[in-house]
């Protein structure tokens, strides 16, 4: 899985890039938000997000992984697909969604192409109070931490306790250690 790109710009189009990283183009969906700010840049760091299927490996990219967080969640509603998905981060940033979650205003959302009245108030009724409201719900580190975990294959009800455990005891650890503290709590688990 690929979790992170960082490379040179090779082709730009409104929802889509491709970043070159040693030697090899990676064809990355991205959010219209996203694909604004890298026009004015020559290199790309982007949180991925890999969807595998049958026919296709899908590559969605992120500039902040509140905005790659908002995307997993709204991917996990019934009906809502990655470019739904998209579209709804292309139209609202990751805290004006958790806003309009939260105060149940359907509405918001059926003003982004796409998304009907179905859809918007599945989106309400599925992600409220699932979504975080600002960058000081949970520390970078923690989640960070937990994604890490889960892309080394662990569960992530498991991971996400493991962390916090280990986050409660310690305060605000930098990554590595929160890393190495919550892997021993989990290998101590099995």
């Amino acid at each position: 899985m690929i979790g992170f790109l960082e490379g040179r710009l090779h082709q730009l189009e409104p929802g889509e890039v491709i970043v070159e990283a040693s030697g090899v183009g990676y064809l990355v969906q991205t959010t219209l938000r996203a694909f604004q700010r890298l026009s004015r840049a020559e290199r790309a760091k982007l949180w991925i997000h890999t969807l595998v299927r049958s026919d296709a490996i899908l590559l969605f990219g992120f500039l902040d992984r509140e905005e790659q967080g908002a995307f997993e969640k709204l991917i996990a509603v019934a009906g809502v697909g990655p470019r739904t998905a998209l579209a709804v981060l292309s139209g609202l940033s990751p805290g004006e969604l958790a806003e309009a979650v939260e105060a149940g205003d359907a509405a918001q959302l059926q003003r982004v192409p796409g998304v009907g009245r179905k859809t918007a108030d599945r989106i309400v009724l599925e992600l409220r109070g699932r979504l975080p409201r600002g960058p000081s719900d949970r520390p970078d580190a923690l989640s960070d931490a937990v994604s890490a975990l889960v892309n080394l294959g662990y569960k992530e009800r498991d991971a996400r306790r493991a962390v916090e455990k280990v986050g409660a005891m310690d305060g605000e650890p930098d990554l590595a250690h929160l890393l190495r503290e919550a892997l021993r709590h989990l290998t101590g688990m099995r």
